[in-house]
């Protein structure tokens, strides 16, 4: 509560400093965007936040049963960014406010709510070369990647709950090549701690390894759209963006790699195995159609922990199997949007868990792009092929 009271109190100072003055920004562009008189450093704060209802109903093997209401703030962020002493060495900060963003406190991080998201700064040392150090999203798969701001349905897949590498503490190296005329080659390398984010009292394990190339045969999308989901920007001719990622945890000591409970063994210290994760996806877009397709696939060398006599499981098995994804929709004229998502997911034996599958239709209005929408879906999923659930989800989306 502390950091959040400094934060509206320095948010209140800087208003009230400016506010005899007209500022030429619109809504979506940040609330506050200044950049000091001697251009020596920038600063764009946007606060968002996306509210959601939600009704589920199972099936008990005979009928459904009666639905359950949930409303929730799903996300509530605060966001900082711009660049420090040179336009080429650019920052971001964002802060997670609510109970999800908040939650996973555990003796790793000192029992303490998880606040920080992003704190990362990127430095372009060179024409397309950038050093990014500090915590954030790993160059995983494209719908991680995508901000959440960014969605095209009410929030991300099976796949993407099941199998992403999320955000962690460590270096990235970016390139960026060209191979013609059009064609773009994006090379990303990541060396990071391996716990995920906020992880203070580490490393535990060993590293986490990471390496993403993206090619565009067709030159760069409209306002970095290969990481927007919907076609927004209606592209006039087709584009298309295929990456690769593979990441490697050296001793991964929780049950998805990054993420998930740690492994503990009956003497507290920690079950170590390697687990490797692959993904390969696409994003297309073409005059208001847009299409997304990932897969995913997690291996470990010993998935299944162990206690200190190597024998003995201790109950934990590292989540290994293997996922697809395919998302498409069409974005009207009018700023209304039609989408639909199949995502399919299979676990390997030793999990215990079932083969799932997930049909998702949705419907977005546009009033100021992402910034302002409001959206709409109804998920039908089945556990290995019986009826076992109906989701309609509700929800609004405020970005300033």
């Amino acid at each position: 509560m502390k950091l959040i009271l400094s934060i509206a109190l320095l948010l209140c100072l800087t208003l009230s400093a400016y506010a005899q003055e007209i500022s030429d920004t619109s809504f979506g562009k940040g609330l506050i965007n200044f950049t000091a008189k001697d251009s020596s450093f920038s600063i764009k704060f946007a606060p968002r936040f996306q509210v959601r209802s939600i009704s589920s109903w199972d099936h008990d093997g005979s009928q459904y049963t009666s639905p359950e209401h949930n409303f929730i703030v799903r996300r509530a962020r605060l966001k900082f960014d711009g660049f420090a002493y040179s336009p080429k060495l650019k920052y971001k900060i964002e802060l997670g406010l609510s109970n999800r963003d908040l939650s996973g406190a555990n003796q790793f991080n000192r029992n303490t709510p998880r606040y920080i998201l992003d704190a990362v700064i990127m430095w372009q040392f060179a024409d397309n070369w950038e050093l990014w150090a500090g915590q954030t999203k790993l160059p995983g798969n494209i719908e991680r990647v995508v901000s959440s701001a960014n969605l095209q349905l009410i929030d991300r897949s099976l796949l993407n709950s099941r199998f992403n590498i999320d955000r962690d503490l460590g270096v990235q190296l970016r390139h960026t090549s060209k191979l013609g005329d059009n064609f773009l080659m994006r090379e990303k390398l990541a060396i990071s701690q391996g716990e995920g984010r906020n992880v203070s009292e580490g490393n535990e394990g060993g590293l986490q390894y990471t390496a993403r190339v993206e090619f565009l045969p067709f030159g760069k999308f409209q306002s970095k759209g290969d990481y927007v989901q919907s076609d927004l920007k209606r592209e006039a001719k087709p584009k298309l963006m295929l990456g690769f990622t593979y990441n490697f945890n050296e001793n991964a000591v929780r049950e998805r790699s990054g993420l998930g409970n740690y492994m503990f063994k009956s003497d507290g210290s920690l079950y170590e195995t390697n687990v490797s994760t692959i993904f390969a996806d696409a994003m297309f877009k073409y005059k208001g159609f847009s299409f997304m397709g990932e897969y995913a696939n997690r291996d470990a060398d010993q998935p299944i922990a162990v206690d200190t006599d190597g024998i003995t499981p201790t109950g934990d098995v590292v989540l290994t199997g293997n996922a697809l994804n395919l998302q498409a929709g069409y974005l009207f004229k009018s700023n209304y949007e039609i989408a639909a998502r199949y995502t399919t997911v299979t676990y390997d034996a030793i999990t215990g868990n079932l083969p799932t599958d997930q049909y998702t239709l949705g419907g977005s209005k546009y009033i100021v792009g992402h910034k302002l929408k409001v959206q709409t879906d109804l998920s039908y999923t089945t556990v290995s092929g019986n009826q076992d659930n109906i989701t309609f989800r509700l929800g609004f989306d405020l970005h300033f």
